[in-house]
């Protein structure tokens, strides 16, 4: 007897192919949800990551473009009074924005200001400008400068080159406080202090003051060891 065997596919397949993943009844499996959405979460996340580069490089091209304004110029390394003839050691090179107007001296010049004088006491960290050296810029028209020989406690020791101060004539021993006295004690002035020289012995210390003429004559007037100098604010005028 012979038996013959008949072979089908499955209904809606074709024998041997693989399309994708099937589960136990034969339909094909759908992916999982959370991948789709996952894609779809990534995306704000990839749109931040570029405005943040592109914030970044434009940080940088503000930050280039302000910085190629900055130019080498000369400022002083350390405090320098009138008369100082300028070394290489008194100065150092900084980068600054100059605005149009400005007047400075380039790093490049630094030849044509060593071995000059300064023509005014200037505080460490100054820019130096071109007026700064050469003749001295001191006294202006109707100031004068007057020389105070002062002992220990006659002056704050914090005083130096640019200082606001009244000069003080102190009272004699003759004068009283019912009469006037006749060596100027009592009397104050208003002025600046352009120098402030070492003592050359213990008891001594030089403190140049620029004040106008008139008063200039009336404190060289006062006999020694009858001045005394009070330091002012900064802040202010007279």
């Amino acid at each position: 007897m012979t038996t013959h065997l008949t072979t089908r596919p499955p209904t809606g397949r074709l024998s041997g192919a693989v399309d994708g993943p099937w589960n136990a009844g034969g339909k094909k499996q759908r992916p999982p949800r959370w991948r789709a959405t996952g894609r779809r979460r990534s995306l704000p996340y990839l749109l931040l990551g570029i405005l943040l580069v592109l914030a970044c490089v434009g940080g940088f091209v503000v930050i280039s473009l302000h910085s190629g304004d900055r130019v080498p110029v000369l400022a002083l390394a350390r405090a320098v009074q009138v008369g100082h003839v300028v070394t290489l050691q008194d100065l150092r090179q900084v980068a600054v924005a100059v605005d149009q107007g400005v007047a400075v001296v380039d790093a490049e010049q630094t030849s044509t200001v060593v071995g000059r004088p300064m023509a005014t006491s200037l505080s460490a960290g100054t820019l130096l400008t071109p007026d700064a050296v050469g003749s001295a810029a001191i006294p202006p028209g109707g100031q004068a400068i007057a020389a105070l020989a002062l002992k220990t406690g006659q002056f704050p020791p914090e005083i130096g080159a640019g200082a606001r101060v009244f000069v003080v004539a102190v009272a004699g021993p003759t004068s009283t406080a019912t009469s006037a006295p006749a060596d100027g004690g009592g009397a104050v002035w208003p002025a600046v202090v352009t120098s402030v020289t070492a003592p050359a012995s213990e008891q001594i210390t030089v403190v140049s003051v620029q004040l106008t003429e008139p008063e200039a004559r009336q404190v060289a007037a006062i006999p020694a060891g009858r001045l005394s100098i009070v330091l002012l604010p900064t802040a202010g005028g007279r």
